[in-house]
């Protein structure tokens, strides 16, 4: 659990710093006309994404956390299989 919390705090830390300094192109949801560079940074982004949106993104971590992030190699917390760059090792 505690290898699980310090790697999302680090991607959360970069879903921070990131969109200081680019943005994506297009809209984030082409049915509610809001693009990228609409988006805030910062707190005020969870206010600008739509309900279905946050429903989507739930859903798709749920799934991965059910289906890929769920077993132990080796009873090594945190060790998937992936290897350096998501190469396959044991």
């Amino acid at each position: 659990v505690e290898l699980k919390h310090g790697r999302v705090s680090m991607f959360a830390t970069m879903g921070y710093i990131a969109p200081e300094y680019t943005r994506l192109p297009g809209f984030l949801s082409p049915s509610y006309g809001v693009k990228f560079t609409d988006v805030p940074n910062g707190l005020g982004a969870l206010a600008k994404v739509p309900a279905l949106g946050w429903l989507q993104i739930v859903t798709f971590v749920g799934l991965l956390e059910l289906t890929i992030n769920n077993k132990n190699v080796n009873g090594e917390p945190g060790n998937y299989g992936a290897g350096p760059l998501g190469l396959r090792s044991v």
